[in-house]
């Protein structure tokens, strides 16, 4: 670990944000963005209720580190299996995860669609799962793969369903009834 690198993460992990807003490192930089909204933290609860939680840890506000990277991201959901991993202190590193959940807001769209795509791809997260509200989907991302010559870290798998279709979660053992969620208005 480089000095700078060492300087940021150390900068990083005394920082604590503003009430009403998180904070993530994502490759290098710090990112403020406001809490989610009542849409994004319905969509959420409906997930983790569902969620069979004898089998799963589902949490809220933790941070998932990315080995390798300055980036330690806060996803609005991270699932892990109960008892897969020794999990301590401040991040959970994403080869321990199983599941990711991003709800979208206006502003955060480019970094996760694309930014935290790339991220958890390259952390090996076997399934991330992009809920966005503005356009009423939900795109369902796995089979990570390392970068290639010809690119970076990606999902060889990409399921997109509208608001209203189940969604199997295969790696959990679940179907997701998301007939609850509700588009931003």
């Amino acid at each position: 670990m480089t000095t700078d690198t060492h300087r940021a993460m150390t900068f990083f992990e005394g920082l604590e944000a503003p009430e009403g807003w998180r904070a993530e490192l994502v490759r290098g930089e710090i990112v403020l963005s406001m809490s989610s909204d009542l849409t994004a933290n319905l969509i959420v609860e409906s997930v983790r209720d569902r969620i069979p939680h004898r089998r799963w840890h589902s949490v809220t506000t933790q941070d998932v580190s990315i080995p390798g990277r300055v980036s330690e991201l806060q996803p609005d959901l991270v699932v892990w299996a109960r008892g897969a991993a020794e999990v301590r202190g401040r991040a959970i590193p994403a080869p321990a995860v199983t599941l990711v959940v991003e709800v979208v807001s206006r502003t955060s769209v480019l970094r996760d669609y694309r930014t935290k795509r790339e991220l958890y791809a390259e952390g090996t997260v076997p399934a991330y799962l992009i809920v966005d509200p503005v356009k009423g989907v939900c795109v369902l991302l796995t089979e990570p793969t390392v970068a290639a010559a010809s690119g970076p870290p990606d999902y060889v798998a990409e399921r997109t369903t509208r608001f209203g279709e189940p969604i199997p979660l295969d790696l959990l053992g679940i179907t997701l009834d998301t007939t609850e969620f509700q588009p931003c208005s």
